[in-house]
């Protein structure tokens, strides 16, 4: 399973903490690791500021993982480059936001993303990432 994650993930834990909370992206990915092992899962856990190195991560996956759990961050809101590249995949996504992108600016209510994901988990903070690991088991254990 890739988990997938877009520019200023990185900042997670001091960039705006009150939109996406304190938990760092080491946090996040402690706690994805912990819930894909009880899932029996393999997991890869990627962040980008790049949009390419993203689309690149992305067409290895098409090789090496059974889905793609995607925070694209801002490029959800402009990227058709990670559209492309998800539906080249050919794999199951689903796109997860920390915030509620729908009680945010207009902008953030239009993704790229959708349009390919299985589900978009959106509001839930780090909890979004083990929801999504845990549709995404059932989704390709069938």
């Amino acid at each position: 399973m890739l988990v997938l994650n877009g520019p200023n993930l990185n900042m997670l834990g001091k960039r705006q903490p009150e939109i996406y909370g304190r938990e760092t992206l080491a946090d996040i990915e402690a706690a994805c690791r912990a819930e894909a092992k009880a899932l029996d899962l393999s997991l890869d856990f990627f962040q980008s500021n790049h949009e390419g190195a993203l689309v690149e991560r992305i067409q290895h996956a098409r090789e090496t993982n059974s889905g793609i759990i995607i925070n694209a961050g801002a490029y959800t809101h402009t990227s058709v480059a990670l559209l492309d590249a998800l539906n080249a995949a050919e794999k199951p996504v689903i796109e997860v936001h920390l915030s509620n992108i729908y009680k945010r600016e207009a902008f953030r209510h239009h993704s790229y993303i959708s349009p390919v994901a299985v589900g978009v988990i959106c509001g839930f903070g780090s909890q979004g990432y083990l929801l999504a690991l845990r549709a995404m088991a059932r989704l390709v254990s069938r």
